[in-house]
């Protein structure tokens, strides 16, 4: 059967780095909202013209300042203006294998939320983007035409420093990884793969409802965490070479930056708007250090950074939509937001086409033995009958030069510069003695002989195997015969190689220091049977890769013996001490500290006293594991006390 290979194609022509693409910036300045502070003050902001508007200089109200971008956006602007003038254009690049990003930028109750999303009445830059990128996976993957799409989704939050999965929220926290190539994945990330709007509608929706929304003085549902929306569109080609190609289209809702002095923010929303301030605040630091070309960029300082490393600096073509208020209460906000997406728009980033090829291997070529043998060693095997009714049938055709070169002619429809490529790594593969593996340019006479004498080689070394388990049976044979003659044997007589013994390691030796006064009443005692230490010979068994039967060597080792009587006696006064005894008399037990003894008169008073010693362990602080060690310590130095 045929199986396949994946062949990495380079990200532009050879000797060519990508083509720059600027990061486009759009400014979008919302309306009055009603019933707030101010509403019926002149705005901080004026537009000029469709790209420039200027400002209030704080420093001096006789001047203005003045912004340059690529698009404004006024008051009266609708959701379909500003998605078919910034966003629409990107759409074509998945469709080349290219990745996509658009960031919606600006203070807490700016509008952000409503660019991204919209309402039902007038939807988003979402649910616009999804609907026309869906029907253009359509049109491209039908039936006849060159590539089959697929298109996935992704909905992931980043809430205090946390990758949180909106479509499965209870996957917990996420960590974001780098592949080989420099693509940033996020492992465990659910992708559900969608066909229509309606599809999307069903696992956005209430993905929508899991993100973290607050309510603040600013804003009512000010949203606590910066959304991502994760679409990616997959092309494979219908015909050969089967390339493969790979777009991803990030739609980011970030958090706004907030003043906690008008917010109000305590308790739980302060820290929300210290995580959200900080991985802003790295933002800027990441757009300042590649307008200033550091070497180093801080992607990896924020969760937002990291994940954002593609759209800015990267290989995406990317949208800042930045949404500023008209109030002159939100004007320092407003200034500031308008910095950024001045910083922002000097970003260059480098798009390229994720392109993969999808190599159809051949099966390997199985030869029979008159192949093997060729055309001389084959008419000698066969015997004189064959010869004389094979002499009488037509010779058969020679096969023509496309059937020699068969792997060739399959990679004829490949791209020349790939199939060059592929020939050199064939050819170091060859130099560095790879087998098993038949070469794309090798001639068929040549990969016979090859295969020949690997053949003989290894006949070869199966009749010297044989014949030296013969000569080690003879050797064995004549010293079971005559074992007196073992020395003076042959010299030129081969003998069976010489076998390692593998013995067990011995164990170590223990003993326990008893008290002089115990052992002394203990050896008084004539009818004591106390044995502390006593000495007992053990076998040990040597094992061997020859020896039919294990040999046994006694060994002296050493073992701990204790009268039951002596034993019971210990246990009893250990738990009189237990039930009776101070916190200051718990403390003459060894391993027992001032806090345990206070642990254990505690539980004592609250649940009674102890029946036996093992209860020790339902106290906290006294493990299981210490309950052996601390009888085998205690019990005999309390028996020579008490004597």
């Amino acid at each position: 059967p045929l199986g396949a290979g994946r062949c990495r194609l380079s990200k532009v022509g050879a000797g060519r780095r990508p083509p720059p693409a600027r990061v486009r910036v759009a400014v979008r300045l919302r309306p009055f909202v009603d019933g707030t502070d101010g509403a019926g003050d002149p705005p901080c902001v004026r537009g000029l013209d469709s790209c420039s508007l200027e400002i209030a200089n704080w420093r001096n109200h006789q001047e203005t300042l003045k912004y340059q971008f690529d698009a404004f956006y006024g008051e009266k602007s609708s959701q379909q203006d500003i998605y078919a003038g910034s966003v629409q254009p990107i759409l074509r690049h998945l469709l080349e294998g290219q990745n996509a990003s658009v960031l919606a930028y600006g203070p807490t109750g700016a509008g952000k939320t409503h660019t991204m999303l919209g309402s039902p009445e007038q939807p988003g830059v979402i649910p616009r983007a999804l609907m026309d990128l869906l029907q253009l996976t359509r049109e491209e993957g039908g039936e006849g035409r060159p590539w089959a799409l697929s298109v996935t989704m992704s909905y992931l939050e980043i809430y205090q420093e946390k990758v949180l999965d909106l479509l499965d929220p209870a996957s917990g926290d996420l960590v974001i990884r780098e592949d080989c190539r420099g693509n940033i994945l996020i492992p465990g990330l659910t992708q559900k793969p969608i066909t229509s709007f309606a599809e999307f509608e069903q696992h956005f929706l209430p993905a929508s409802r899991n993100r973290t929304v607050g309510a603040t003085r600013l804003n009512q549902r000010s949203s606590r965490s910066h959304a991502v929306l994760l679409v990616k569109v997959e092309q494979r080609e219908r015909l050969a070479p089967f390339r493969q190609r790979e777009g991803k289209l990030y739609l980011i809702d970030l958090a706004g930056s907030e003043d906690n002095r008008r917010t109000g923010n305590k308790g739980l929303r302060l820290k929300e708007s210290g995580a959200i301030n900080s991985s802003l605040f790295v933002l800027g630091k990441v757009v300042d250090a590649l307008n200033q070309g550091l070497p180093r960029v801080p992607y990896r300082d924020s969760k937002l950074t990291r994940l954002l490393q593609d759209s800015l600096g990267g290989s995406a073509h990317s949208i800042l939509i930045a949404n500023i208020a008209p109030e002159r209460r939100f004007y320092l906000d407003t200034v500031s937001a308008l910095n950024f997406a001045a910083r922002s728009k000097e970003v260059i980033n480098r798009p390229f086409t994720n392109e993969s090829l999808q190599l159809r291997v051949l099966a390997p070529v199985k030869l029979s033995q008159k192949e093997l043998l060729g055309p001389s060693e084959a008419k000698r095997a066969r015997g004189p009958e064959e010869e004389e009714t094979g002499s009488s049938e037509p010779p058969a055709a020679p096969a023509s030069a496309s059937q020699e070169l068969s792997p060739l002619q399959k990679l004829s429809s490949m791209d020349p510069a790939v199939l060059e490529r592929l020939l050199s790594l064939d050819r170091l593969l060859g130099s560095q003695g790879s087998q098993g593996t038949h070469g794309l340019n090798t001639p068929r006479r040549e990969r016979m002989v090859l295969m020949k004498t690997m053949e003989e080689k290894d006949l070869e070394i199966e009749r010297l195997k044989m014949k030296q388990k013969e000569l080690e049976a003879k050797v064995l044979a004549q010293e079971a015969v005559d074992p007196k003659d073992k020395e003076n044997s042959s010299p030129t007589m081969l003998r069976p190689l010489a076998r390692r013994t593998v013995t067990v390691a011995k164990p170590l030796k223990k003993a326990v220091v008893m008290p002089l006064q115990l052992i002394q009443e203990q050896a008084a005692s004539p009818n004591a049977e106390i044995h502390i230490l006593k000495k007992k010979g053990r076998k040990r068994k040597l094992e061997s890769l020859d020896a039919s039967e294990p040999e046994e060597k006694a060994e002296d080792c050493w073992e701990l013996q204790i009268s039951p009587e002596l034993l019971a006696h210990g246990r009893q006064k250990i738990l009189d001490l237990l039930n009776e005894g101070s916190a200051r008399d718990l403390r003459s037990l060894q391993r027992i500290g001032q806090k345990k003894a206070q642990l254990i008169v505690g539980w004592r008073e609250l649940h009674g006293p102890f029946s036996q010693v093992e209860d020790l362990e339902r106290v906290e602080g006294i493990s299981g594991k210490q309950m052996e060690s601390f009888l085998k310590a205690n019990i005999l130095g309390l028996a020579a006390s008490q004597r």
